[in-house]
C-alpha cells in the first residue's frame, strides 16, 4: 500500500499539469507535464504519425507515417528527457514547447 502511494499522487499530479488550456502562458511545471509525458508516451508517435500521414496523403501514408513514426518516438522520448531535466529554466525562452504537437496524443484530436 505504501509504495502505490508515490505513483498515484504522481499519476494525478501529471493529470493536473496535463490539463491546462494552451491559451495560457507556457510554466515550469507545463514543462515537466510535457517531459513527463514525452517520456512515458512517446510511443504514441507511432500511430500519431501514421494518423497523420494517412489524412495527408491516404492509403500511400500508411508506410510512411510508420517510418515517421519510429523516428520521432525516440526524438520525442529524448525530448522529453531534455523538458524533463530543464523544467526550472526558462530554456527555450519562455518555456516554450520543443516539438509540435506539444503532447504526443494530440495527434489524435
Amino acid at each position: 500500500m505504501y509504495k502505490t502511494r508515490p505513483f498515484i499522487l504522481c499519476a494525478c499530479l501529471a493529470a493536473l499539469l496535463l490539463t491546462t488550456s494552451q491559451a495560457q502562458a507556457q510554466t515550469a511545471a507545463q514543462k515537466f507535464g510535457r517531459g513527463l509525458a514525452g517520456m512515458t508516451c512517446g510511443i504514441l508517435e507511432l500511430p500519431g504519425n501514421i494518423v497523420k500521414e494517412t489524412q495527408r496523403q491516404g492509403p500511400i501514408g500508411i508506410p510512411i507515417g510508420l517510418a515517421y513514426g519510429l523516428g520521432m518516438t525516440v526524438t520525442r522520448e529524448l525530448a522529453g528527457v531534455y523538458e524533463f531535466v530543464t523544467a526550472p529554466f526558462p530554456m527555450p525562452a519562455g518555456f516554450r514547447p520543443i516539438l509540435r504537437p506539444e503532447y504526443p496524443w494530440d495527434y489524435f484530436r
